[in-house]
């Protein structure tokens, strides 16, 4: 399967909230793709991230596609919610569907793109029934949670066992890799076959964020190109 460009989606969770609008704007301006929300309800996970009234007003501010992010318990009561908050994709927790199917048909059904998010212990090996469905798989390489963890090294290992499911089933899901993005081990995330990459502290920590995702494209490119042409000489 041929590689496409890497979406590049900054997360704003990292962001400074005291100054939400300005950080919203640089995304705008910037090369990412899509902007990426973590959506934290305490219970799944342990933290609190920012509810529906933030939600909205980024949903105001926003010109990049909303990659909404649940890790939530139970996030079926909130699926319409978040499709009027913007919502382009929307990812559910394995862990937390009971009815996964159901939750994948609903999502498509409100005409967003239907992502599955997996933590860190959990094998790809669960999404082989739904892959066909699936727009996109959220593959979770910190535990989520909380921002600025390391990236955990075995996600590498797991980004190709994804890869190989998804072309072995002849699907379509891109690969959307959370969790410890930064420029030391993007190249290797692209190589294994990922196309969605998730930054956060990386991006927004940075002295200069516009230039950070500036960098990330073009380290991204040449990582694709990188990865193409090893192809060609296999």
């Amino acid at each position: 399967m041929p590689q496409k460009t890497i979406i590049i989606a900054p997360s704003i969770l990292a962001a400074n909230f005291g100054n939400l609008a300005q950080a919203i704007q640089m995304v705008n301006e910037s090369q990412a793709d899509w902007l990426h929300l973590d959506i934290m309800d305490g219970v799944f996970v342990p933290n609190i991230s920012f509810g529906m009234p933030v939600c909205q007003a980024i949903q105001s501010l926003a010109k990049k596609p909303l990659d909404y992010h649940l890790m939530i318990q139970a996030p079926e009561r909130y699926l319409p919610v978040f499709k009027e908050l913007g919502a382009n994709s929307i990812s559910v927790h394995y862990e937390a569907c009971t009815h996964l199917h159901r939750q994948i048909q609903t999502i498509k059904d409100l005409g967003c793109k239907a992502g599955v998010a997996i933590n860190p212990h959990t094998p790809v090996s669960v999404l082989e029934e739904v892959i066909e469905m699936i727009d996109l798989v959220c593959l979770m390489s910190v535990n989520p949670g909380f921002g600025g963890q390391k990236f955990i090294p075995q996600s590498l290992q797991k980004i190709e066992k994804l890869r190989n499911l998804i072309e072995k089933n002849n699907a379509h899901a891109l690969i959307e890799v959370d969790g410890g993005v930064n420029a030391n081990n993007m190249q290797s995330i692209i190589a294994a076959g990922a196309n969605v990459l998730v930054a956060g502290n990386f991006v927004f920590n940075s002295p200069n964020p516009l230039q950070t995702i500036a960098e990330i494209r073009t380290n991204t490119t040449l990582a694709k190109r990188t990865t193409n042409n090893d192809k060609q000489h296999l």
